[in-house]
């Protein structure tokens, strides 16, 4: 435990895990679609769609979206700052199984056509879990650059992978696997110490059986 688990972190108020966690849940859904967002639909689950508007949850997501930090005072001006840039966003209430009571659905368009599904939750203390990515499970609270490849499963794949990153000198801090069924669609989870190069990165994605590769740069830290 470090002290921001003690009193939490520098932010724009009222509540951490209503305001911070979802500021932080905003920058991170934005970094993995790795462009400017040109439309979010935002699915909010439990206490967030409770009480979140007074919260500020709302304004919060959106601002994380717009790529404001959780100390930015911007924060309550998100909505406006949105429509300024042409980013249109809707929220609705979603009920999803087994989710922590702070859990947002985002589908997000990109404005040269990239989507990406994630869900998340705010977890405490300004800290978040990314619970889904398109789908499929994944476990990471995006402290790490985090390399999120989806693939056919097969054999190799893991392999391919973690030697690309051991060539480009990249240490692996976590690795995790999931798969929906035998030879249907797997995603691997990788926390990295240092950043992946973005060339690796494109030159995966073309490798036969690999379906789509995300990516959470820790190059402009948010806090």
């Amino acid at each position: 435990m470090n002290i921001l688990d003690i009193i939490g972190p520098v932010m724009v108020g009222p509540s951490s895990s209503h305001t911070a966690g979802a500021v932080r849940i905003g920058l991170v859904a934005g970094k993995l679609l790795a462009e400017p967002i040109k439309e979010a639909q935002i699915h909010l689950h439990g206490s967030f769609w409770a009480t979140g508007s007074g919260h500020g949850t709302d304004r919060a997501i959106v601002a994380g979206l717009l790529g404001l930090a959780v100390d930015d005072a911007r924060i309550p001006q998100s909505f406006e700052l949105a429509d300024e840039a042409g980013m249109k966003f809707s929220f609705d209430h979603v009920e999803l199984v087994d989710a922590h009571p702070n859990t947002v659905k985002l589908n997000l368009t990109g404005v040269n056509g990239s989507v990406l599904e994630v869900v998340a939750a705010s977890i405490g203390g300004g800290r978040i879990r990314v619970c889904e990515i398109d789908g499929l499970p994944a476990n990471f609270e995006g402290d790490y650059p985090t390399l999120i490849v989806r693939n056919i499963d097969q054999p190799g794949h893991v392999m391919e992978v973690t030697a690309m990153l051991g060539h480009k000198g990249v240490n692996i801090a976590t690795l995790q696997l999931f798969r929906q069924s035998r030879g249907g669609q797997a995603a691997m989870v990788i926390e990295c110490d240092q950043e992946v190069p973005a060339e690796s990165i494109k030159w995966l994605s073309r490798q036969e059986g690999i379906v789509k590769v995300t990516y959470l740069s820790q190059a402009q830290r948010e806090d």
